[in-house]
């Protein structure tokens, strides 16, 4: 089970193993958890309290000792709406310190997996109509990222209405012909000999250029004279690429 969406959460990997192990044991003791999770007494207690505040799990008195239950997973749908509650309070004043900072960079590494995925995330939000790929291949779709994080991606770039032309490496053509079933989708493919372990991406006046090595990391440039310089480089690619 992929549970990398609790870590993005905000939930620790001891607070995961103990509210996993919560919900395969029921309602159970400390004790109990401390064998199923395998972690440290501190740190299973840490996080049962951390738990506790967060409002996913709860706990009644049997004596002097505590028993221990997971509630609902849908409790979690609170937990999110309270994260994003306060973060609307803060978010003001974030915009006002974007705004008193001198110059924007126009470029940013985003490194890791997780910043891999911010990455992208910032693209589908830059403002752009169109969202235009080359580069990338069968060993960035499943094995460095997975099948499942590319399909999530775009359904939130349907979900935004934001059409794709895109360039594949014939090593994906079966991932891409079922992705080209998709609305707002349009995808076309190239040689063998065109698999990379990068891929740029185009949208509005954004490049992305990620890098998909043991250690991925990507480049996100803002500039609007690259961004045509890149899709021009693009359109290229779009006519040598065959359905």
């Amino acid at each position: 089970m992929d549970v990398t969406i609790l870590e993005d959460l905000g939930l620790t990997q001891a607070e995961i193993k103990v509210y996993l192990a919560l919900l395969e044991e029921g309602s159970t003791t400390a004790g109990q958890i401390l064998k199923k999770s395998k972690l440290q007494n501190s740190v299973v207690h840490r996080a049962l309290n951390s738990l506790i505040e967060k409002g996913l799990i709860s706990f009644i008195l049997e004596g002097r000792r505590r028993v221990y239950l997971a509630t609902d997973p849908e409790n979690f749908y609170n937990f999110i709406d309270d994260k994003k509650k306060r973060f609307e309070r803060l978010l003001p004043e974030l915009k006002v310190k974007q705004k008193l900072a001198k110059k924007e960079e126009q470029a940013t590494v985003f490194r890791g997996k997780r910043g891999i995925n911010e990455l992208y995330n910032t693209l589908l939000n830059s403002g752009g109509r169109e969202y235009n790929t080359f580069g990338g291949g069968i060993r960035v779709t499943q094995d460095i990222m997975g099948e499942t994080w590319w399909k999530n991606l775009h359904a939130r770039r349907i979900s935004k209405k934001i059409k794709c032309r895109q360039v594949f490496d014939e090593t994906i053509r079966t991932f891409g012909e079922e992705l080209n079933k998709k609305k707002l989708t349009n995808i076309r493919f190239l040689s063998s000999k065109f698999e990379q372990l990068q891929e740029t991406i185009i949208i509005g006046n954004c490049v992305g250029i990620t890098i998909f090595t043991e250690n991925p990391y990507g480049i996100l440039i803002k500039d609007k004279l690259v961004a045509e310089g890149y899709r021009k480089q693009f359109g290229i690619l779009w006519k040598q690429a065959k359905i």
